[in-house]
């Protein structure tokens, strides 16, 4: 079978490019190539064109457009996925200008479709009130209930992202003061993230407990299922929700409905951020690449926003008003009225 300009190139730009000149990591390049997954799919479903046979000169700004729809409508996907997967194309075209010259003006049609605005989503986070009565809900008398509470707790102490927890190797943490975790985060970054003294007594514990103290595991993953793999984003997902479900049975008032691993993350900023740790410092310690990343937090915080401006304006009405009761030409009025 002959091989198509199309496959020839995507083959190059997502195994030799990306990893090789641009130096992404496998997660942004298993991005990539989940979008374009979704492309040959639509291609074969939806335009009766399949794999083998797409060539670079079927694909014009018109499919597309066609192919975002299809991402929206058929896909459900939101407006935020859509634009991830145009973004992905874009890249993709942007290679292709240098590679194929002569299709140019087409790429550049493509790369002008524009990427869809979108609202700024609200950042969820926990109350303390809510946080404390998720955190009492694993039992301490098992030894599955006590990894819960060890995992929730380095989740939150550690502002750390679910892939950077699932990650987490025995070798990345370290208990002798001061107690600090290695995250290897976005970007191939890694930070040391400062573990508060109760979170290292409880991880001490974990780890004597599972036998994971000795040389030769310091490979091993530190959060792990029965078959001793490291647990899935699935499987952190599972444990959160398991403990919101019991927590709200006790109070729903307190504890939102849905909480996500990132919600741990956020609530640990909003906890340092009404601690009035400086935003840099909350930058660094969630290894974000610019402040400006880290502001969302100081925008969600309505109380603080509220303490700012009581504190810059003067409330108008003074606080020494006399009682109504003490009012006979108001008293008399209301008197006559009622009759």
């Amino acid at each position: 079978m002959k091989t198509t300009d199309f496959a020839r190139y995507l083959t190059d730009y997502l195994s030799v490019y990306l990893p090789g000149q641009r130096n992404l990591s496998p997660h942004t390049i298993a991005s990539y190539r989940d979008t374009f997954k979704l492309l040959l799919i639509f291609c074969e479903h939806e335009k009766g064109i399949s794999p083998e046979s797409l060539t670079i000169a079927y694909i014009d700004d018109d499919l597309i457009r066609a192919f975002m729809t299809w991402i929206e409508t058929t896909r459900k996907c939101g407006i935020t996925t859509r634009n991830q997967r145009l973004a992905a194309v874009h890249a993709f075209f942007r290679y292709l200008q240098v590679e194929m010259p002569e299709r140019l003006m087409t790429h550049q049609r493509i790369l002008a479709i524009p990427l869809k605005k979108t609202g700024r989503p609200v950042v969820s986070y926990l109350p303390t009130e809510a946080l404390e009565a998720i955190l009492k809900q694993p039992d301490r008398n098992s030894a599955a209930g006590r990894r819960d509470l060890v995992l929730l707790t380095v989740l939150y102490d550690s502002g750390a992202r679910v892939g950077e927890l699932t990650n987490l190797l025995v070798r990345d943490v370290r208990l002798t003061q001061p107690a600090t975790i290695t995250l290897k985060g976005k970007g191939r970054k890694v930070r040391h993230v400062p573990l508060m003294s109760k979170t290292a007594s409880l991880l001490g514990d974990y780890l004597e407990e599972r036998r994971l103290m000795a040389a030769h595991n310091f490979d091993h993953p530190l959060f792990f299922n029965s078959r001793h793999q490291k647990l899935t984003r699935a499987g952190v997902s599972y444990v959160i929700n398991k403990y919101v479900k019991a927590a709200r049975r006790e109070n729903f008032i307190i504890v939102p409905d849905k909480v996500s691993p990132h919600v741990f993350r956020h609530t640990k900023a909003m906890h340092l951020l009404q601690a009035n740790v400086n935003l840099v410092y909350i930058r660094d310690f969630l290894g974000h690449a610019s402040v400006t990343t880290s502001e969302i937090y100081a925008r969600a915080d309505t109380r603080m926003k509220r303490e700012a401006l009581e504190q810059a304006y003067s409330f108008p009405v003074t606080v020494d008003l006399p009682a109504w009761q003490d009012d006979k030409g108001l008293l008399i009025w209301l008197q006559r009225l009622c009759r």
